[in-house]
C-alpha cells in the first residue's frame, strides 16, 4: 500500500490530468450527443454541435485544471485574466485542430458513411472521428497547460 501511495504522489499531476481529462472528454461527448439529439443529424450541424460541446467542456476543464491538477491558487484579477486567456487561447488552437480534423475525417476521408450499432446505440463516423481526434487534443492540451499556462513560476 505504501508503494502505491508513493507512486501516486510521484505521478499525482499526470494521474489527476488523466482523470479530469477523461471527465472533460465525457462532458464534451455527452454535450455533443445531447446537442446532436436536439438538433438532429442533418447536414453540417455536427460542426455547430461540436463547437458548443467544446465550449462547455473548456469551461469545465479550466476550473478542474486550475484547482485540482495544477493547483493554481492565484486569484488576483490581473493574473486570473492572463491565465484564463492563455488557457482559452491554447484551447482555441486545439479546437481548430479538432474542427479541421472533424471536417477532414468526416467529409474529405468519408467517415460519415460508416456507422454501426452497439447495445442499441448507433455509433456514427462522426463519433469515431471525434474519438480519434480526442487523443491528439488531450496530448496537446497537457503540453500547453503544463509548460505554458500553469507552469510554476520561480520565486526569487
Amino acid at each position: 500500500m505504501e508503494k502505491i501511495k508513493t507512486l501516486f504522489v510521484k505521478y499525482r499531476e499526470i494521474i489527476l490530468y488523466v482523470v479530469f481529462g477523461a471527465l472533460t472528454t465525457l462532458v464534451n461527448f455527452v454535450s455533443y450527443w445531447v446537442l446532436e439529439q436536439a438538433f438532429g443529424n442533418q447536414g453540417k450541424i455536427y460542426l455547430f454541435t461540436n463547437a458548443a460541446a467544446w465550449l462547455i467542456s473548456v469551461i469545465f476543464a479550466y476550473v478542474t485544471n486550475k484547482l485540482f491538477v495544477f493547483e493554481s491558487r492565484n486569484l488576483k484579477p490581473k493574473e486570473l485574466v492572463k491565465e484564463a486567456g492563455e488557457f482559452l487561447g491554447a484551447r482555441v488552437l486545439s479546437f481548430f485542430i479538432e474542427e479541421g480534423g472533424m471536417w477532414l475525417l468526416v467529409d474529405a476521408v468519408g467517415m460519415k458513411k460508416y456507422s454501426f450499432t452497439v447495445f442499441g446505440v448507433t455509433v456514427t463516423g462522426q463519433l469515431i472521428s471525434k474519438v480519434i481526434l480526442a487523443v491528439a487534443v488531450v496530448i496537446l492540451n497537457y503540453i500547453f497547460s503544463k509548460f505554458v499556462i500553469f507552469r510554476k513560476k520561480d520565486k526569487v
